[in-house]
Order: C-alpha cells, then sequence, then structure tokens
C-alpha cells in the first residue's frame, strides 16, 4: 500500500475544533448515471464511492430475494439447517412461484421434495420465486413469518429502512428498501458467507430437465463482475446490485429508476468500471498516529489527542483529489477530566458532495483537571465563545 499521507494531507481541508457537522461545499459529481438512485462503496476501506438519492425508500421487487438468501445462508451457516435438508413444494408456491404465474421459476413442480442447495441455487441463479416460497413456508411455516424473519435480520445486520413483505419481492404494500441498502446488503453477504457467495457467479441451473442462465446481465461484461441480482417494478423501473473484484479491489453498487434492461445493464457497467478505475487506495493515518485535537474546557491541558482504532484507508480519486474535504466532528468544548479510550467524535471526509467515510475517533491520552486558574481562563473563554456561537444571525 502506497503512503499517501503527505499528498492527502495537502489537499484535505482538517476542521480540527467544529462541533457542529459542516458539510463540504456544493460541488459537481466525479460521474453522472441516468439512474435515479445509485450508491456505490469500496468493500475493503468503506469509502463511499457514489451516492445518489441512496436514501430514497423504493420497492424491492426482485432484489428482495438478496435478503431471503441471507436468511437461507445464516440458517446454513448457524447449523440449523444443512444443504440436504428437504423441502416439499406446496400448492401455494406452486400457483403464486410456479410455471403458471408468468414470473421468475423453477419450474418445481407440487407437492414434489427439493432440496436445500437445489432451492439455494434456484433462488439466486435463476430468480425463482416458486423456490422462495418453498424455503419460507419450510422454514418458518408460512411467507407472512419468513418475512418477519427478514425484516427483524435486517435491522440486527444494521439495515435500518429496509422493511419486507415477502420473500419473493412480488408487489406488496409497505415493502420497501433504499439502494444504499441493498448495496450494504450485498457486501454483508460476500463477508459472512464466501462460500455460497460464489453461487451468484453461477452461469446457469439446470432443474426439472429445464436450463436457465443467470439473470445478470454483468456477468458477461468482462468487468469482473460475480453477482449479485437483478429487479424490476413497474413503480421504480430496472434496478441492480453488482458486485466486480479486481486485483485486490472489490465494489459494490445497487442503482433503481432505470428505463429498460439495456439501460440497467449499461450503466451499471459504466458505474463499476468508473468506480475500479477512478480512485486509489491511500492510508490517511497509521495505527496509533494521531488524527487531531479536541478543546477540553478546565483540564490541565486546553485540548486532547484524538486517533483511531486501527489506521485509517480511504480510496482518493485519481485525478479529482480537490474534491476531498475533511472534518472532525464533536459536541465540545470537552469537560475534563477525559479518560484516553474515550470516545469523542467521527473523522467525516467527503469526496464532492458525498459523505464517503466516517470514523470514530478516541481520546489518545488522558488530561486531567486542571489548576484554578486554568478552569476560570477557560470559564471565560467559554461564556465568549458560547455566547457568540448562541447568538442569532440577523435578517
Amino acid at each position: 500500500m502506497i503512503d499517501g499521507r503527505p499528498f492527502l494531507r495537502a489537499a484535505l481541508l482538517i476542521a480540527l475544533a467544529v462541533c457542529v457537522a459542516v458539510p463540504a461545499a456544493a460541488q459537481e459529481d466525479l460521474f453522472e448515471t441516468k439512474a435515479k438512485q445509485a450508491f456505490m462503496i469500496d468493500a475493503e476501506t468503506g469509502t463511499v464511492l457514489f451516492s445518489k438519492d441512496a436514501d430514497k425508500l423504493i420497492p424491492p421487487a426482485s432484489l428482495a430475494k438478496l435478503m431471503t438468501s441471507e436468511i437461507v445462508f445464516n440458517a446454513v451457516k448457524s447449523g440449523r439447517h444443512t444443504m440436504d435438508d428437504t423441502f416439499m413444494v406446496s400448492e401455494n408456491a406452486w400457483r403464486k412461484g410456479g410455471a403458471s404465474s408468468g414470473g421468475s421459476t423453477m419450474f418445481a413442480v407440487v407437492k414434489s421434495v427439493i432440496r436445500l442447495g437445489d432451492l439455494i441455487q434456484g433462488i439466486v441463479v435463476q430468480s425463482a420465486n416458486d423456490g422462495c416460497i418453498v424455503v419460507a413456508e419450510g422454514m418458518a411455516g408460512s411467507e407472512e413469518n419468513f418475512a418477519k424473519l427478514m425484516t427483524d435480520r435486517a435491522r440486527e445486520i444494521g439495515l435500518k429502512k429496509s422493511v419486507f413483505k415477502n420473500s419473493t419481492g412480488l408487489p406488496a404494500e409497505g415493502q420497501v428498501t433504499t439502494v444504499r441498502e441493498l448495496a450494504m446488503l450485498g457486501l454483508h453477504l460476500w463477508k459472512e458467507y464466501p462460500d455460497m457467495y460464489k453461487i451468484y457467479s453461477q452461469p446457469d441451473f439446470t432443474w426439472n430437465k429445464i436450463t436457465q442462465k443467470n439473470r445478470n446481465p454483468l456477468l458477461t461484461m468482462d468487468i469482473g463482475a460475480d453477482g449479485l441480482k437483478t429487479g424490476f417494478t413497474d413503480e421504480s423501473g430496472y434496478a441492480i446490485v453488482g458486485s466486480a473484484s479486481r486485483g485486490d479491489r472489490r465494489v459494490f453498487a445497487a442503482m433503481s429508476g432505470l428505463s429498460s434492461e439495456r439501460e440497467r445493464a449499461e450503466e451499471a457497467r459504466k458505474l463499476i468500471d468508473w468506480g475500479m478505475k477512478a480512485f486509489d487506495r491511500k492510508l490517511l493515518f497509521a495505527e496509533g498516529e494521531t488524527v487531531g485535537e479536541a478543546s477540553v474546557y478546565g483540564g490541565a491541558k486546553g485540548g486532547v489527542a484524538l486517533k483511531a482504532k486501527g489506521q485509517i484507508n480511504i480510496m482518493v480519486p485519481i485525478t479529482n483529489w480537490d474534491k476531498l474535504v475533511a472534518h472532525i466532528v464533536y459536541d465540545g468544548p470537552l469537560v475534563a477530566p477525559v479518560a484516553e479510550g474515550t470516545p469523542i467524535g467521527v473523522l467525516k471526509i467527503w469526496i464532492g458532495d458525498t459523505l464517503s467515510q466516517e470514523t470514530p475517533l478516541f481520546a489518545a491520552e488522558n488530561v486531567g483537571v486542571g489548576a484554578l486558574y486554568q478552569r476560570a481562563f477557560d470559564a471565560i473563554g467559554e461564556l465568549l465563545v458560547g455566547w457568540m456561537r448562541k447568538a442569532p444571525s440577523g435578517n
């Protein structure tokens, strides 16, 4: 890894004593897309490479099957189920998700028994609605109960907005997600279930003597793609969650609001290709290195050094490094004593208008209570500064 600290510290505006978050000045996006919503993140550093209306609630469509897969993968990883467990195809699963339904299906035969390993391939590769319903009923008794598990599990893994009403993503009132959370779900699947994640790159799957190709158009584009899923609703248009890997780089991207399958494939390809080519990984702060300082009221020192837990790496735009802006944000001034290791604030870094990275910061030292004269001096200073901070702005 290249040590880019001298470069970055010349490029970044580091505000070392900010009590309120200050957003970066408005700047043009580094990339443009036809998608109404889009989000992309670097897998290793957690750097948000691109964000466009990423927190807007949208129907997940078939992308809900990523959450269905998470429940199933987790059940296998934890030992609650094995790949050789079998589930029966109910008439409900056959009618709602089978061939006569007109949707994506693995052509499961009603009343037949299917291995979980085959159902997983049907869900992941063929986007099979019947496979999803069979799994939901087999694991939770009903789709409704399974959907509750999906929403609960979403909260456990940090998805705060997604709500699921069924296992397939078929239209249902109140079923919503965001492109940010879909991309983060893809990242989670890759991190937590590396063996089963490989199924997302499987080119085809044959079941009931019918071979179907993987529906992800990115897999054939020679961009290093190995996942994940497409979706469509009349309400929000064509959507996709994609992942690609080149060398030691990996990105996850999600897009929605596209007008056609062709536009979806092309816009996703362009975003991922740009994300791979337009950034370099840099070391900003080494482990244990001081990031900045926060003001301390009534202390033996006027400030306390701050550090992160571990090193801070970031993806830097190769040709637009001047778009980087950073601030240390905390509620202050801090009141002495301050103990080493106390959570203090966050280092926030913007790339253009995108809040790209947030790293928690902690006190790097102990700061004890100061002498009486120091506390008196700080009290006068805080009285003046506090009055200025609270003064209303004129009209």
